[in-house]
């Protein structure tokens, strides 16, 4: 616990206080629905509601103080702390509430446009065959060892992240492996972490709704670099692992400073080099030459990507000080991610694969990748989501109808756009890309595009079935439904074989 006086000990800015600041807070939450006897509740503006309308809810659940940026008729004994910026407050004392417990754990960030979630699990399951305690934060899930927690957000906010990190602290985790996104690193969520080892996966066009141009992506992406020895580090040993064949490394590589540097990848010379690589339908085999010498790998995990992944993963756990004896022997036994180039079996004389590609360098390294394994003919069902950038949908279309023998249009997530909209700017795009005779098909349904798909597939055929991978949901204008592709798939094959 904290006292108000504490907390606001910690807040640069010129603010108020209007209550007792000797009052003592228990917990921090953004969140009136999660409010407990003794918080502090943060009225954070967010995109569609405002916390301060929720303030008199959070006291009367027994939040002791808000903080706000304007005073607010709460009941006495509410302590108000007024400041002029919200999220600049939350940054500054939400990490010394918790005790700063990303500076007490070995904290690995993992950044980039695509691999982020592969290359964190990979990265996991090492530290943990080295015997390490291991949290994992990202897309799909919080892990502390084998306990798992629901995630909202690639890298959650300040308060729900330092909170995380504070459960697995207490709970003797030792390393931490993150999945950092450019909004994170632009929003400082990640204010107060202290990382040790940070990889660079790839960068291509993603996020420029938010960003705008490619240079402010890749610039929000190079602040995790220049963390590494930013200030006055608590930790020793900064390490930045990058990406050498990725052209935006050369950026990386400028902002780490005086970090340790180490390159990986197959087409140029770097510190880690995958050779002799040999990708199949459901394993990969190839050696990586490093600092180390010399190592073979067969991989229970396929495609030209997931070697890059598994390259930035032996570099991370490299520089933890992982020894490769022990990395070797952590890659026989790793299996695939969920979603992650995911193979469905239902019985079916035909591949399906279930991948989250959802950008248009993520669906060309997918469809590369299945094309490298020879199907007979390639089936891909995809869309593009909804308040995002509109800008991939003709890219994606074209990349689609170039890289698949039969593109098969249809709805993502589309949100509050009208589905027929997104559906109709990729599907221009596949128009563009189309071989004389080449067939395609626009379905604005999921469910009757994946069935359609899985009817098109004869013996030795591939479906891939790209953009939501692990996803569970689908989220339309007025509701969340539930949405897995895997089972779509599934029941696709069995109605099938029903026929």
């Amino acid at each position: 616990m904290k006292t108000i006086e504490e907390l606001c000990g910690q807040v640069s800015a010129t603010h108020e206080v209007r209550g007792d600041a000797r009052v003592q807070v228990r917990g921090i939450t953004a969140d009136s629905r999660d409010v407990q006897p003794g918080d502090l509740f943060v009225c954070v503006a967010g995109a569609h509601v405002d916390g301060k309308t929720f303030a008199a809810q959070a006291a009367a659940k027994g939040a002791v103080a808000v903080l706000t940026t304007e005073p607010l008729p709460l009941p006495d004994g509410t302590v108000q702390i007024i400041v002029p910026d919200i999220h600049a407050a939350v940054e500054e004392m939400v990490p010394f509430f918790y005790d700063y417990p990303g500076k007490k754990m070995r904290m690995i960030g993992v950044t980039g446009t695509n691999g982020k979630t592969t290359t964190t699990h990979i990265i996991a399951h090492i530290l943990r065959t080295a015997g390490y305690h291991v949290g994992v934060l990202g897309t799909i899930h919080a892990l502390m060892d084998d306990l798992e927690l629901p995630i909202h957000n690639t890298t959650p906010d300040v308060v729900e992240l330092q909170r995380f990190l504070a459960q697995m602290y207490a709970r003797g985790i030792t390393h931490v492996v993150m999945e950092v996104s450019s909004h994170a690193l632009a929003l400082q969520r990640v204010a107060g972490i202290e990382y040790d080892t940070a990889v660079f996966t790839n960068l291509t066009q993603d996020h420029l709704d938010f960003h705008k141009t490619m240079e402010n992506y890749a610039a929000a992406k190079a602040k995790l670099f220049r963390g590494l020895t930013a200030g006055t580090p608590v930790k020793k040993g900064k390490t930045a692992v990058l990406n050498r064949d990725d052209p935006w490394s050369v950026l990386m590589r400028k902002a780490c400073g005086t970090a340790e540097v180490l390159t990986y990848g197959t087409e140029r010379e770097a510190s880690l080099r995958g050779t002799h690589l040999q990708v199949a339908l459901k394993h990969s085999v190839f050696d990586v030459t490093g600092p180390f010498g010399d190592m073979h790998l067969q991989m229970n995990i396929t495609g030209l990507f997931n070697v890059y992944n598994t390259l930035a993963a032996i570099g991370a756990a490299y520089a933890e000080g992982v020894d490769p004896e022990t990395i070797g022997k952590a890659m026989q036994t790793f299996h695939a991610v969920p979603g992650r180039f995911e193979l469905v079996e239902a019985g079916q004389d035909f591949a399906i694969v279930v991948d989250y590609s959802h950008t248009p360098d993520s669906l060309e390294k997918a469809l590369t990748t299945a094309r490298a394994m020879n199907p007979h003919k390639i089936i891909v069902v995809f869309g593009c989501g909804g308040d995002r950038d509109r800008t991939k949908r003709p890219i994606m279309g074209r990349i689609a109808a170039t890289h698949a023998d039969i593109p098969v249009v249809t709805s993502d997530n589309p949100r509050s756009e009208n589905p027929e909209a997104i559906v109709a700017e990729v599907a221009a795009g596949v128009k563009e890309a189309l071989q004389p005779g080449q067939q395609y098909e626009v379905l604005t349904d999921r469910r009757r595009a994946i069935r359609r798909a899985v009817a098109l597939a004869n013996t030795g055929d591939m479906v891939l079935i790209a953009g939501k991978g692990h996803e569970t949901y689908q989220i339309l204008k007025d509701k969340t439904i539930h949405f897995d592709d895997r089972e779509e798939a599934r029941n696709a094959v069995a109605a099938l074989k029903r026929e």
